[in-house]
């Protein structure tokens, strides 16, 4: 009776944001208001050439509404945490979707104060590091809120900063928690089984609509609603199971953590502001190198060749996830390569301009 109600469960939360999304996809492209539709062909991180509606975080969140209330329903679970962290940051993202722009710094600290108060309300920590000292450092309140805050705002803007191609940020926020997933599956975690597998078939029913060809994109909003939820899961999933390297969880979050620290320093480097967007992110010079070969198909290649590559140089760390010295030595192996291939890349776009 109990895999009948799971399975019930499920079916239910497929069905159900499969329609949801479908109504808000139908509703944006009958909308006279044109609120929606991201027809900005000129900004550096636009690689469409038709107007899109930005509307898949509106259809997310939709979903996930729906699916936190069956889900306390059938668990009988609190989610108060992600109910709060998913309500703000689709709000703040919305903003933006709808054609209301903030300032990059007011943004950026309108994101603090949400996590702030998230963390003081649900008591969210962090414990451990990897490293003695920061262990140390993370009993002192102040640090601890300083740490928790740069872990979440590299994830949250990593994912607005990646969601520039289709099925790019999709693909790799399901890879991220199916990996999540089979750890809750081997600790026989039933609750947070069910609580990332919802998750996912959102993401998927998302990807329907988006990949291989866009007929709505995530905006803002699902960025930054898809960001803050994926954090809180690894967290938790961190503190759940202590026998796991914390640098496993570093490797697991290594493209978006590092995509948004790489492109900080190289925008301080060229004395360009760091809150601004430009079009040397990685994602870019591959879709550039994929362009100079004029295949047609270059948008969604970007996020079969990101993920595939990401997966593929993710595994040992699964197998050997408990391993701390390996997961370690692991993420700065990471970083080499990630150097190497985006230097590779940008040479080659260089020389190709000054040809």
């Amino acid at each position: 009776m109990t895999n009948n109600i799971e399975n019930s469960f499920i079916t239910l939360i497929t069905l159900t944001s499969f329609i949801v999304f479908f109504i808000v996809f139908k509703f944006s492209n009958s909308s006279r208001l044109n609120l929606f539709l991201d027809v900005d062909f000129n900004k550096p991180q636009s690689f469409h050439s038709s107007p899109i509606p930005r509307v898949g975080g509106l259809a997310s969140i939709i979903s996930l509404i729906i699916f936190f209330a069956a889900f306390n329903l059938f668990f009988k679970a609190e989610l108060g945490g992600y109910i709060y962290f998913s309500l703000s940051f689709f709000l703040l993202g919305f903003l933006e979707d709808i054609k209301i722009e903030l300032n990059p710094s007011l943004r950026l600290l309108l994101m603090a104060l949400i996590l702030l108060l998230g963390f003081i309300f649900f008591e969210i920590r962090i414990t451990k590091t990897g490293f003695y000292f920061l262990n140390e450092w993370l009993q002192n309140s102040l640090f601890q809120y300083f740490f928790l805050l740069l872990c979440f705002l590299f994830i949250i803007n990593g994912c607005n900063l990646v969601d520039g191609f289709n099925g790019l940020l999709a693909i790799h926020l399901i890879i991220i928690n199916l990996i999540l997933l089979i750890f809750h599956i081997d600790y026989s975690n039933s609750i947070n089984i069910f609580l990332t597998l919802g998750q996912i078939f959102i993401l998927f029913i998302f990807l329907l609509f988006n990949f291989p060809y866009a007929k709505i994109f995530f905006g803002d909003s699902g960025a930054y609603l898809f960001g803050s939820i994926t954090a809180l899961n690894v967290i938790n999933t961190s503190i759940l199971y202590e026998n796991i390297s914390p640098f496993f969880f570093a490797v697991l979050l290594f493209y978006l953590f590092f995509e948004v620290f790489f492109s900080f320093c190289r925008k301080i480097k060229m004395r360009k502001s760091p809150l601004k967007p430009d079009s040397l992110h990685l994602h870019m010079l591959i879709f550039y190198f994929l362009s100079k070969r004029n295949l047609k198909s270059s948008n969604y290649l970007v996020a079969i060749i990101i993920n595939l590559t990401f997966l593929l140089f993710i595994t040992p760390a699964i197998f050997l996830k408990e391993e701390a010295l390996f997961c370690r030595y692991w993420f700065f192996f990471l970083i080499i390569i990630y150097s190497y291939i985006y230097n590779y890349l940008l040479k080659k776009k260089l020389n190709d301009e000054n040809y």
